[in-house]
């Protein structure tokens, strides 16, 4: 009996030193670079909503089947890529003249280098049916994540504030 608990004192003993491999952090340049490749996906989504292209805007999220986007209506959650594609794409065939200026960015990245989050304030200007719209300071937050090299949008949330529509 002594002996099996002295067995089971030392398994539990090596157990608890064995913390898994060990995760490499980035360095403050590191991060900072990362920062900037994560703001330049961002900077390519306004273009790819400016310009209309899905193809590009495809190229910014990741294809994966439970990425969500909860939009500015009540009701607007959207998952999977393919979800997502058909309301941009209906969106696109309905409006012109895009023009989206962007203020307050603000990106952070976790230490290992692979999530990045962002929170940034969005005037979206456009033409609906021959008829100037725009919405004015939208809250757009979002997290990324880095896969195969590759910086991607996994989740993103964009909401009025004060429950102001476009005009």
């Amino acid at each position: 009996m002594k002996r099996a608990i002295i067995i089971l004192a030392g398994i539990i003993m090596m157990g608890a030193s064995c913390t898994g491999p060990e995760v490499s952090k980035l360095t403050p340049e590191q991060l900072e670079a990362e920062k900037g490749k994560v703001a330049l996906v961002l900077e390519k989504y306004v273009i790819a909503n400016e310009k209309q292209e899905i193809g590009l805007v495809q190229e910014i999220w990741a294809p994966d089947p439970d990425i969500v986007v909860i939009g500015t209506e009540s009701d607007e959650k959207l998952i999977g890529w393919d979800e997502i594609r058909k309301v941009m794409q209906r969106q696109f065939d309905s409006f012109e003249e895009t023009y989206i200026s962007v203020r307050d960015q603000i990106i952070k990245i976790n230490e290992t280098g692979n999530t990045a989050w962002f929170s940034e304030i969005v005037n979206y200007n456009y033409i609906y049916h021959g008829e100037a719209r725009s919405y004015e300071g939208l809250r757009f937050t979002g997290v990324l994540e880095k896969k195969n090299g590759d910086w991607m949008i996994v989740q993103s949330h964009m909401s009025i504030p004060g429950g102001s529509g476009g005009r």
